[in-house]
């Protein structure tokens, strides 16, 4: 069976992180070529120089998190926190796009994946900054994914939430009774998606089998969101 990704040039961002390892370890068994970046994309400059130093990129993998200060009311919340959010997750991927776009446009050929959060789509108490950076992460893939879809380039964001991850879901949390009967009672689906069941869905907005998706952002949250 062809690789989907063969002779493809795929960018990761924060590649040792998150949804970094496990979607560097599939989409290099369909082929594609790993740009695997862990620079700090908040340092002036960064974005810009990621991209002029990994020359091609025929896809980016938008891997951008922060700590998402849970717990913490609104009217507590300090400027710095608030600030942090959108100086991890929003300012990079604009900053991303636009240095890549003009080599993506000339080639009218491109993809950009960003790994979002279904907090954008479904209130919740006590994360007011992660939900509000992650919100306007999904009007950004919105507006430029029809703006850039007459260049045959797709933009499109993974509204995940319950997926494994030893950040949010270590060991200890998944070990306790207490968490699986609230993910019993939270997600129809009743358990957490591996990290490789969430990299095969980026994989699919990777290839050229999604072509026909513009600008969405799609849940992936075993029915915890349904949209």
């Amino acid at each position: 069976m062809p690789q989907r990704l063969a002779h493809r040039r795929v960018l990761i961002t924060q590649a040792d992180d998150y949804m970094g390892p496990a979607t560097q370890t599939l989409f290099a068994e369909e082929g594609a070529e790993i740009i695997a970046d862990t620079r700090d994309l908040t340092a002036p400059g960064s974005c810009e120089a990621l991209v002029a130093d990994a020359g091609r990129v025929d896809i980016l993998i938008a891997n951008l998190a922060s700590p998402n200060f849970s717990g913490i009311p609104a009217h507590e919340l300090d400027d710095k926190s608030w600030q942090t959010t959108f100086d991890m997750m929003v300012h990079p991927l604009h900053k991303l796009t636009r240095a890549l776009l003009p080599q993506m446009i000339a080639r009218r050929r491109g993809k950009i994946i960003v790994y979002g959060s279904a907090t954008a789509l479904k209130g919740l108490k006590t994360v007011s900054a992660y939900s509000a950076a992650r919100a306007a992460q999904v009007g950004y893939v919105q507006s430029v994914g029809v703006e850039v879809a007459p260049d045959n380039i797709q933009v499109n964001l993974i509204a995940q939430n319950y997926v494994e991850n030893p950040v949010y879901y270590p060991p200890e949390l998944q070990a306790r009774e207490s968490f699986q009967k609230s993910l019993q009672r939270q997600v129809p689906l009743g358990r957490l998606a591996t990290a490789r069941e969430d990299a095969q869905f980026a994989l699919f907005l990777a290839s050229d089998e999604s072509n026909f998706f513009v600008g969405q952002a799609i849940p992936f949250t075993g029915g915890w969101v349904q949209r």
